[in-house]
Order: structure tokens, then sequence, then C-alpha cells
């Protein structure tokens, strides 16, 4: 009856099952694994921000296909100030990176085609490419003072039926950002075989040195779709607002821009209220972005405190985003022994299979969890990796 596009393994995993056990059992658990800045005791706004959702232009229907002008105008203000000048009409509006890469799917490829991947990286991506009819193909990124694209193995991965390459600028768990080299060779390598280039730029803003990195929104040397939006950029999930920027070759995007809208008009999925709120939601960045980046330095640094003695594990290089990964010794599986902290301390981190880590030996901690409960709960961790 079902499409075998969502033949999923629906039952949760062993470590969802393990949690529910608990706390069923009453026990509380320290979660470090936060990905909600509404639920990490951040200060917000609430004034400012539902005020900006009551505004009496909501009440007319205007169904522009790409968003509103207003939106898309605060959109490209916010790229103008903290990046370069980005040209209203290359942005489409959405509700969701979610819904933005499903567009630009439909919009490159057809069925069965392929987008290559980072490895390691966000595991959302396996639903939607099975939602789109689309196959993904990875490529790695290695580890060696710091994280870098292995090149060779991309240049191995195309074949005739790749459509695009996907990056994450700042990669997700990894929180490694594309350098400029890289970039000119992934420029080069979409021009020879004629691919897209997607960027997923949603924690951009969160370089932990604070120096601003470039944006691919701006890029011409290739077709390149940027994704982002305001569940990180503002610390604001709930309130539904992302986009894509196109750029490259003029005669590229004015194609690519014209089957976006019609995908786009298609759906019209984005609301008026949220649209028109989009100046003042964008704006609260400016007071949401440096708490989040204090508590990710701190719960940083009290990692870094609690690795300065034991030996057996590590914390690798991490330049931006939420979060950290660590090196343990592989004395089971990953998800055994994210199992084992759970049951033992009531402390829950991911497994780094989660994000297809090429093997065992790694876990992965949200930065920004708060301060007291991180110190607990790392506590806990490294004690039990260093007894």
């Amino acid at each position: 009856m079902f499409s075998h596009r969502t033949d999923w393994k629906l039952s949760p995993n062993r470590l969802t099952q393990a949690q529910q056990e608990l706390r069923a059992a009453g026990r509380e658990v320290l979660d470090l694994t936060i990905s909600n800045p509404t639920r990490a005791e951040l200060h917000y706004d609430p004034e400012t921000i539902l005020q900006a959702l009551v505004n009496p232009e909501a009440m007319d229907y205007d169904p522009q296909p790409k968003g509103l002008r207003s939106a898309r105008e605060a959109v490209a203000a916010y790229y103008g100030k903290q990046y370069n000048d980005i040209d209203p009409e290359s942005i489409v509006l959405t509700t969701s990176t979610s819904e933005g890469y499903s567009y630009v799917f439909r919009l490159l490829c057809n069925g069965e085609d392929e987008i290559l991947v980072p490895k390691p990286s966000y595991p959302l991506f396996e639903f939607l490419a099975d939602l789109q009819d689309v196959k993904l193909v990875p490529y790695p990124l290695l580890y060696d003072h710091g994280w870098q694209i292995d090149f060779p193995s991309l240049y191995k991965a195309v074949n005739h039926r790749t459509r695009a390459v996907v990056v994450v600028h700042p990669n997700n768990p990894t929180g490694s950002f594309v350098a400029d080299k890289e970039r000119s060779v992934l420029n080069q390598f979409c021009r020879e075989y004629n691919l897209a280039l997607v960027a997923d730029e949603v924690f951009l803003d969160y370089a932990h040195d604070g120096a601003a990195r470039a944006t691919f929104a701006d890029n011409r040397e290739a077709l390149t779709f940027t994704l982002s939006g305001l569940s990180k950029i503002s610390g604001l999930p709930q309130m539904k607002l992302a986009w894509i920027v196109t750029s490259g070759a003029d005669e590229q995007v004015s194609a690519a821009l014209a089957r976006l809208e019609v995908i786009a008009d298609t759906y019209l999925s984005m609301n008026a209220p949220i649209q028109l709120a989009a100046p003042v939601l964008l704006e609260q960045r400016h007071s949401v972005q440096p708490l989040l980046l204090d508590r990710v330095r701190a719960n940083l640094s009290e990692l870094d405190r609690g690795l300065a003695k034991p030996k057996s594990c590590r914390r690798l290089d991490v330049e931006g985003g939420w979060y950290a990964v660590l090196r343990v010794p592989v004395t089971q599986s990953d998800e055994d022994l994210a199992i084992e902290i759970l049951r033992k301390h009531s402390v829950l981190v991911h497994p780094g299979h989660f994000y297809d880590f090429p093997g065992d030996g790694y876990l992965i901690v949200s930065l920004i969890t708060p301060l007291q409960d991180f110190r607990k709960g790392i506590a806990k961790v490294l004690e039990l990796l260093n007894p």
C-alpha cells in the first residue's frame, strides 16, 4: 500500500529506547545533545518577537511565489550588513532549510540521480533524499590537525548521474568551515562536471573565534544554492522562515530561479505573519547570537578542562557551530558506549554513527547545553571513560 520511499525502520533505536526506560523509571537525564535553543535557558525578548506577528497586513493574501518582497529585502539586508550585497530577487523563501533542500533536489534531479554529500554530516539528508527519489553518494571529510575535504574521493565519486555537491559550512557536527582553497577547488570541480553547488550555512554566524567567514551566497564561479534560516541565525526554530539564495552565471541563475519560482508557487508554503515579521525576527540575532556564542565557548572551556589530564580521549578541533566531537577509546560500539553512559550515569550523548563517522570511537555533545548541566554531565562522561 505504501511507497518504497517511506519504507523506513520506524521503531525507536536502542539509545532512544534506553532513554525512554530511564524516564519511565523517574530518573532525571542530563541531556548533552540539546539542539533546540528555545530550551537552552537563554534570554529572549518575547514581547518584541510576539508583537512582530501582530500585523494588520497579514489579513491580506498576497501570494508571491518567492516570498514577500519585504521579507526578501530583510534577508538581503542581513547579508549586506554581515557579508556582501545580495539581490532580493535571487532569494526564494521557504519554511525550513529542509524544504529548501527539497526544492533544490527537485529542481536538479530526476529519479535516481545522485547528490554528493559530506561524511560525517547531518543525518537528515537521507530522509530528504528518499522523499525526492534521489541517491546520496558520500565523500569523506578527513581529520588531520583539522578537517579537510578528501578531493581524490570526490573525483572518484562523480559520474554521469551526479547533479550536485553539498557542503555544510560549517559542518554539523565537525564544526569545520570550507577553507578558501577548498572553495576554489569545489568551484573548478563543479564547472568541470557541470554540477551545482548546494551550501548549507545555518551555522555560518557561529565561528568560535568571532571572525566572519565568507558566505557562498555571492559565489559566482558555479551555480550555487545557499541555504540558511532563522532557526540558527536568530535561535528561533519555531518561527518557520528559511531561504535559498541562488548565485552563479547570469544565464544559469535566471533559468534556475524561473523553475524554482514554479516549484514555490506550487506549494506557497510561507505564511504572511512570519514574512511580515522577518525584519524584526532577523534583528533578534544581535541579542541571541552573543548569548549562544558565550555558552558555546564556556562549555568548550569546561570540556577542555576536563580533558586536560586524561589521555585516553580528546576533543577534535572545531571552528564553529554548536557541537564538539570526542575521540574515545574503541572498547565497544559507539552506540553501546552511549547506552552505557546513559544507563550508568543518566547522561545522554550521541554516538558517532548517528552522523556517519567512518568507524567507532566518536561521541558528539552539544555546546549549547545549560552550563551547569554540561559541567555535571561531561564530568560523569569523562569519569566513565577515564576510571
